[in-house]
């Protein structure tokens, strides 16, 4: 069954607002990893998410959780979201944020493509022309070659692939779980499979995951993180409740959008001519896609029920 118009357009909107906020949570992991290895920054930001989450998930949607039977799958997609972030806060650990979130985002590009091979949907060529237009305004603001960076440059590439299939697993049970629950569950999810790394990282005394505690203002970081990521979550798993996997994924592109704005005004990184090219790209794939499902919305609310 094909989700309503309304609900449609809903969607869309709720990924323009996880694509704003992202960001902001990705700013804040950057400015926790500068003291704190990056296993515990992932641990504690589900950790926070989880906590945040859980009297909120109580609250609105009575706590009502999935059978046993599915628990695999929700392991599953806490494992994948778990997989996408170790990729991509190693990276924004080594590696200016703009460029890791611009080499990232061959993700809703995959994404569209895996929401038809994987979930059937639909992949007419306006979306499939939106994606391809904001994944071309994505490489023009990539900029920086693999040589810069080395094998580095190939972790934004794996949490796109950790993310797409993340998302596509939402999709695949979002009507399962109410979607605040649903986090609150990912974060848990999540929190138990990183724990044990941890542990033998501590035996092990290997650095990226070996436990520590953070101190001073690198608390208020995590604070914002937990906050930042829980709302954006939630975000996401209503978009891709209401919409289809292929309409929301040019959207995201907004995302490095907000990161090139977060990275001037926290870390002083000024896009260059091209950069700014392909932010305009991006932001016109994101619109078009919006302004055509609200035609698409408009136009079958007018059509006569048969």
């Amino acid at each position: 069954m094909s989700p309503k118009p309304d609900r449609t357009l809903l969607g869309v909107g709720m990924m323009i607002a996880f694509a704003i906020i992202v960001p902001v949570s990705d700013t804040f992991v950057k400015l926790a990893a500068a003291t704190l290895p990056v296993g515990m920054v992932v641990f504690l930001r589900f950790l926070l998410q989880a906590l945040i989450l859980a009297p909120v998930a109580v609250a609105v949607d009575g706590a009502r959780l999935p059978p046993l039977r599915s628990l695999p799958r929700h392991l599953l997609r806490a494992g994948l979201l778990l997989g996408g972030s170790f990729s991509l806060f190693t990276a924004f650990s080594m590696m200016p944020l703009a460029n890791a979130i611009a080499i990232f985002f061959v993700q809703p590009f995959l994404m569209g493509i895996l929401g038809a091979l994987m979930l059937g949907e639909r992949f007419g060529w306006h979306r499939a022309a939106a994606s391809a237009l904001g994944f071309l305004g994505a490489l023009m603001v990539i900029q920086p070659s693999f040589a810069d960076y080395g094998p580095v440059a190939l972790l934004p590439l794996l949490g796109a692939v950790f993310v797409a299939f993340y998302f596509i697993a939402t999709r695949h049970i979002a009507g399962e779980v109410p979607p605040i629950t649903l986090q609150c569950l990912t974060a848990a999810g999540a929190m138990v499979l990183v724990a044990p790394m941890l542990v033998v990282g501590a035996a092990l005394g290997y650095g990226p995951v070996t436990p520590a505690m953070p101190e001073g203002v690198t608390w208020a970081y995590l604070a914002g993180l937990g906050v930042a990521a829980s709302v954006a979550h939630i975000c996401g798993s209503y978009a891709l409740r209401f919409a289809p996997a292929a309409t929301v994924a040019p959207v995201m592109y907004l995302e490095i959008v907000a990161a090139a704005i977060l990275g001037l005004a926290v870390f002083g990184d000024w896009p260059d001519a091209l950069a700014l090219a392909g932010m305009a790209v991006i932001i016109a794939a994101g619109f078009w896609m919006f302004l055509r499902e609200r035609r698409i919305s408009r136009g079958l609310a007018r059509s006569p029920a048969p």
